[in-house]
């Protein structure tokens, strides 16, 4: 019997062919936005959770509090300075201290010219050594930087996959960086993390006379600690001494220390609040679609009075016509998930590899979440049932009599 209804229903379905695809686009918007922006969003967190995977787990970072959104430092109100990096040096729990510069900087290699990021590296071969461990950096092609270096840089990796001066560069090639000439004397391995694939290492004595940066001045400071079970108990007393220095009250501070813990769930808790927004505005669309399955099947009731009639004259009980009107609702919700979510999902992966083309990395990716797609179509199958259950209900307590004289 529950076969004769499934295909009883499917069959007026597809009678009423265009207005079934109008009453189901709803359901397509609504799905395809649902799909394609946690997709989306998905892909985003992994690829910056990616990003803090080069942050290790005993390093604090510390800085001025930032304007924006954007690399350490780099919009800092108030930058760092040599008195501030005193006090993380005799800060008990805190193992070395690394001072580092960031700078946009305009490099011209080929008569090509591009504006990237600049980082320092540390002035001792100690401190160097420890950027290079905790950062995972390996060298591709000729040699990392060292202390005694002069007029010499590493580039990251993709000053060589990205054919962005129109020329490839070499080991040995010369990059002029804010009027200065500058040697290449060794490539980055491909990172994980697209500021380290898009970096130019140079010395910090050389960064402070190319961008004449006061020798005081210290865009953010790294602490590694001695025990990264007691990170936040030092990161803790950091924050207590730099009030006490700066005179300042619980929540009117101008520097950050910042765990990666605390980094990475800072921008989960951003990407969390966007999937609930853009899920809400999809469910706007979910609603007009489900109306929209409402106000057809009512149609249908009104369009199908004698048609009612009959099957109740010829025996058909009243949970006989509710299954028809009800599976027809079902069915109008699920081929608008299923639509729907084929829809989303492409679209997803369309964005994905443009941005991805855009950016010249693989940074966005987004993969088939099985879950999310059978959960969406369940939800719109569910949308579809509640949309009908009320015109079901009409259908089956029309009186045979009334029904058969329209």
């Amino acid at each position: 019997m529950a076969k004769d209804y499934f295909f009883l229903a499917l069959k007026n379905v597809r009678k009423r062919g265009v207005r079934s695809w109008l009453t189901m686009l709803g359901v397509f918007i609504g799905i395809a936005a649902v799909v394609s922006l946690i997709s989306l969003g998905q892909g985003l967190e992994s690829a910056i959770t990616g990003q803090f995977s080069a942050l290790s787990t005993d390093s604090l970072t510390i800085q001025g509090s930032d304007t924006g959104f954007s690399p350490p430092g780099s919009t800092s109100i108030r930058k760092m300075s040599k008195d501030d990096l005193k006090i993380i040096e005799e800060t008990p729990g805190v193992k070395i201290t690394i001072p580092r510069l960031l700078r946009v900087a305009k490099v011209e290699f080929n008569s090509i010219l591009n504006f990237d990021f600049v980082a320092s590296m540390p002035s001792s071969q100690e401190q160097i050594d420890e950027v290079v461990n905790s950062l995972g950096i390996g060298i591709s092609q000729g040699r990392q930087l060292t202390s005694t270096d002069s007029g010499k840089i590493v580039l990251g990796d993709d000053f060589v996959s990205n054919d962005q001066f129109d020329k490839e560069i070499r080991v040995g090639s010369r990059l002029t960086i804010q009027g200065k000439q500058f040697e290449v004397i060794g490539f980055l391995e491909r990172a994980s993390t697209f500021t380290l694939n898009s970096a130019i290492l140079m010395n910090e004595e050389d960064m402070r006379n190319v961008f004449e940066i006061p020798d005081e001045e210290i865009d953010f400071i790294v602490a590694k600690v001695e025990n990264p079970d007691e990170i936040e108990k030092v990161a803790d007393e950091l924050a207590r001494r730099f009030r006490r220095n700066r005179d300042q009250k619980i929540g009117e501070e101008d520097f950050e220390v910042q765990t990666p813990i605390e980094s990475l769930e800072t921008v989960r808790t951003i990407l969390n609040v966007i999937n609930i927004v853009v899920s809400g505005i999809a469910a706007i669309s979910l609603i007009a679609g489900g109306i929209g399955i409402a106000n057809t099947m009512f149609t249908s009731v009104l369009e199908r009075r004698k048609e009612i009639g009959v099957m109740k004259a010829i025996g058909a009980q009243n949970k006989d016509i509710l299954y028809i009107f009800v599976i027809e609702a079902a069915l109008l919700g699920l081929v608008g998930g299923v639509i729907g979510a084929g829809i989303g999902l492409s679209l997803a992966l369309a964005t994905s590899s443009v941005a991805n083309s855009a950016l010249g990395n693989e940074i966005l990716t987004v993969s088939v979440s099985f879950p999310l797609l059978l959960g969406s179509i369940l939800f719109s199958l569910l949308i579809g049932v509640f949309s009908g259950i009320v015109p079901a209900l009409q259908a089956s307590k029309l009186n045979p009599v009334d029904a058969l004289r329209g």
